[in-house]
């Protein structure tokens, strides 16, 4: 029963990956497409390390150490692109009409 929910975890876990793939494609702008990558690239991953370690028990350890490690530097680094493109003027989405991090007094770009 063990090997077919780790079965189960990695076919999501790949799915996952790939539709973070279409998603990346598709989004019209960088700063979609970061968010679309590090939240399918982190779930994906997530789901595909607990597969893993559904199949090879022995590793659990090992895997749980990884995911953390993805957990804690995922987000991070997503958050540290987007401020660089943000900072480096990257293209926005027409739609976009609200900017939250605009010219403000005391603003130390």
């Amino acid at each position: 029963m063990i090997d077919i929910i780790g079965a189960l975890l990695l076919v999501l876990g790949t799915a996952f990956l790939f539709l973070g793939g279409v998603g990346l494609h598709r989004m019209p702008d960088v700063f979609n497409r970061i968010q679309v990558g590090t939240k399918t690239t982190t779930l994906g991953t997530l789901l595909t390390l607990a597969g893993a370690a559904c199949l090879h028990p022995d590793w659990s350890l090992k895997l749980l150490l990884i995911g953390l490690f993805l957990l804690f530097t995922n987000p991070l680094s997503s958050q540290v692109l987007a401020r660089a493109a943000y900072r480096s003027g990257a293209k926005k989405m027409a739609t976009m009409v609200t900017d939250q991090f605009g010219d403000e007094p005391g603003d130390r770009s």
